[in-house]
Parts: C-alpha cells; sequence; structure tokens
C-alpha cells in the first residue's frame, strides 16, 4: 500500500495491490481527503479483494470545488490525470462516484477501457433526491447531527435497520462534518442537476452495473434503466440488499473481476 508515483497529483488518493490498474472513485464522503483512522480501514477492507489482482487507485474529488461545479467538472479532474496511468484504464465507481465515472465515460471515452457502477446509476430516484436534498439543507444551517442521521438513513444497509442507522448518524454527525463542508455540498449540488438519462445510448463503454434491490438513493428501477439504456450495459442485482450492503455481498470482487477480464 502506498502512493507509487501519485498521478493524481492534487487529488485525494491512495494505492494498493498490483496488477493492471483499476481506478475506484468513491461514495459521497464529508470531506475530499484520504480516510483516517476506522473509514480508511472499511475502505482497504472492501477494495482489499480487488487489490489481489489489480493496482487499486482510490480518487476522491477535488478539494476546493467551485460552489456551483457541474458533474461535467467532477468528472474533468479525473479525465486531466488517466492518461497518466496509461489510459483507457478500468474505472469503479461507487454511489456518487458512479455517478462521476458515468459522466466520465460520456464525455471522456478513449480513457476509460471498462465501467463498473457499484449502487449507481443514469440519476438519483426521487427518494435519493430528497433525501440528499435534506442532507444539503442541514449541511447549509450547520446542523451537523442532522446530516449524520439523513447520509446514515440514505446509506442504510438494509430498510429494516434505518431507524437505528438515522440514531448512529446523528451521534456520529458533529465528528463526520467537522470542519469546512463546502466541497460536499458541492458535490450535492452537482448530483441533484445530474441526469445522464438522454445520454446512455451514445455511451460506448462497456458497463457492467450492480445493485441491491433494497436500495435508497438510486432503487433498481434506476438500475435497470441505466443497464438497458447503455448499448454495452450489463446488469447484476443483489437481492435483499441495500445501498452500502452491495459491495459487502458475497461474490461481488468475484463479479467484477469476471466482467473486467472478459475477453
Amino acid at each position: 500500500m502506498g502512493e507509487k508515483d501519485d498521478p493524481f497529483e492534487g487529488m485525494p488518493t491512495f494505492s494498493m495491490g498490483a496488477g493492471p490498474p483499476l481506478v475506484v472513485l468513491p461514495g459521497l464522503t464529508p470531506r475530499h481527503e484520504v480516510p483516517r483512522g476506522p473509514a480508511f480501514l472499511a475502505e482497504t477492507r472492501q477494495l482489499g479483494p480487488l487489490a489481489r489482482h489489480r493496482t487499486v487507485w482510490w480518487v476522491n474529488r477535488r478539494p476546493g470545488l467551485e460552489p456551483t461545479a457541474g458533474m461535467a467538472e467532477i468528472a474533468a479532474d479525473y479525465a486531466a490525470c488517466l492518461p497518466r496511468l496509461g489510459a483507457p484504464v478500468d474505472v469503479l465507481g461507487i454511489s456518487t462516484g458512479g455517478t462521476v465515472a458515468l459522466q466520465l465515460a460520456a464525455d471522456h471515452p478513449t480513457l476509460v477501457r471498462r465501467l463498473v457502477l457499484v449502487a449507481s446509476g443514469c440519476r438519483l430516484g426521487p427518494a435519493g433526491k430528497a433525501g440528499q436534498r435534506a442532507l444539503l439543507a442541514r449541511i447549509e444551517a450547520g446542523d451537523l447531527r442532522g446530516a449524520g442521521a439523513e447520509l446514515a438513513r440514505l446509506a442504510g444497509v438494509r430498510p429494516a435497520a434505518r431507524s437505528l442507522e438515522g440514531l448512529a448518524g446523528w451521534l456520529a454527525g458533529p465528528w463526520m462534518y467537522r470542519g469546512p463542508t463546502a466541497d460536499v455540498a458541492a458535490v450535492l449540488r452537482a448530483e441533484d442537476a445530474f441526469d445522464m438519462t438522454d445520454r446512455l445510448a451514445a455511451i460506448g463503454v462497456p458497463t457492467l452495473v450492480i445493485g441491491g434491490d433494497e436500495d435508497t438513493p438510486y432503487g433498481p428501477e434506476v438500475f435497470r434503466e441505466t443497464a438497458r439504456g447503455l448499448p454495452r450495459g450489463q446488469l447484476i442485482m443483489y437481492y435483499g440488499r441495500g445501498h452500502v450492503g452491495v459491495s459487502l455481498t458475497p461474490g461481488f470482487t468475484k463479479d467484477v473481476l469476471s466482467f473486467l477480464d472478459a475477453p
């Protein structure tokens, strides 16, 4: 694990493993930085099985985003760096990172070899749009406990546990959202306006969509719509899984590698 010769200078990055590069765009984070402590351990545990076969580059959004930055501007930051890895490269986007990755594939198709969207799609579903707007309102009001609760409810592993997850988020909110929140607010605004539905047919990059049938932010219908709309789209649906639970599903790593390594 290390920074190797960091091709993503100016963007929070860490790398692990060996093999062909796999660029991972994470989900929504409270700050645009490399996670620390338990959050870092959670990320590396999730990516560890992939890192046995690939050099995994975890790359967060650039700090200091303009408040009005759109998804195209956010994706352009990645596009400027990918040639340093010898693009085209494989890209895996998780949740909000998946919407950035889809924008990247649409705007810069020669840079992406294969694309995996994990618990993500061409737009937010109704519950996800409402939830993220509520999260943004809490952040802008300085209600950090409320922001933590909103995020936990959105990203819940299972709907049945959402009340408990909301309570955990309420308790953790002041720690999660301590310090400047302008970057996460900018990303929330960008994803609120994001809708790639009408451009899917023009995205020729082979794409695998992996989602859970109990996902809240996007939902199974958006996953199906995304995969159907892509000329080279595939869908794997995990049943009984919510938003965070997708990447924790047994067989997830095998499904991802089978797609990436296909002839």
